[in-house]
């Protein structure tokens, strides 16, 4: 076996045994429930006031799972019109979202501090987490959108190559330093963040092929709780997908592939 074999085995058995460590199953399971219900009914109001065209959030989370036309009709169903959305929104309602939205960050950011194996940031930093949901709620945004503002052809796949992509590891890689209170430095994190798009990707192909066809089954046979169920799965996959990018990037900084770049 090369040197490279063994070193890729190393790191492979180190996210294996740190994941464990941290418990992603379960941190993947709260992040899927702490979105639902914080993150998606902030993105529901913040996309209804916006002029843009589409369905709004349900046009992110119908892209992520690569469904059709059958699928996307029934996961727009389970968020109300525009007009509905803007008509029963308070302020005091999306203040309290958006308080409670920072505690998903907090969650994100505790993930982090574990795999990094670093203390917990100070609590005054809660600014810190309130940056990040400001920017997660952006970048989920601008990739829903940058689908519905573009025509079939070219220029909407290099829109989405450019935002899903480029704009998803430059977003994940600032999300890590920003949440780690800047205590590693930007290019031991930039490995995480390629990782995690990558797992991001993977997981697009994944649901078009798992997630796309049970949205339209459980539609059928349950209705739009059978929707819920196969949308909260495919939120624990983002939330694996997140986690799991960070392992691999601190197991790629503990183990790198060439024995020069050992720090």
């Amino acid at each position: 076996m090369s040197t490279l074999s063994r070193r890729l085995q190393v790191a492979v058995t180190a996210v294996w045994r740190q994941g464990r460590e941290v418990e992603l199953l379960h941190r993947s399971m709260a992040f899927a429930a702490l979105c639902f219900v914080t993150l998606v009914p902030l993105l529901v109001v913040i996309a209804a006031a916006s002029p843009t065209g589409g369905s709004g959030i349900a046009d992110w989370v119908t892209d992520g799972l690569g469904l059709s036309s059958a699928g996307a009709d029934a996961v727009t169903e389970l968020f109300a019109s525009r007009r509905e959305v803007l008509s029963t929104t308070t302020a005091f309602g999306l203040a309290v979202l958006a308080v409670f939205g920072v505690s998903l960050m907090a969650a994100v950011q505790n993930a982090y501090e574990r795999i990094w194996e670093i203390r917990p940031g100070a609590w005054h930093a809660v600014w810190r987490q309130a940056l990040a949901l400001a920017g997660l709620i952006g970048y989920v945004l601008v990739s829903a959108w940058s689908g519905v503002l573009w025509q079939e052809g070219p220029a909407k796949l290099a829109v989405r190559v450019v935002t899903t992509l480029g704009g998803g590891a430059l977003m994940f890689w600032w999300l890590q330093w920003l949440l780690l209170g800047s205590r590693v430095a930007w290019r031991r994190l930039l490995p995480g963040a390629l990782a995690t798009v990558a797992a991001l990707a993977g997981l697009r192909v994944f649901s078009r092929l798992v997630f796309a066809p049970l949205v339209v089954s459980n539609a059928v046979s349950y209705g739009p709780v059978g929707t819920v169920l196969v949308v909260q799965s495919w939120l624990i996959g983002v939330g694996y997908t997140v986690y799991a990018g960070a392992l691999a990037g601190r197991a790629f900084d503990t183990h790198p592939p060439h024995p020069q770049h050992q720090r």
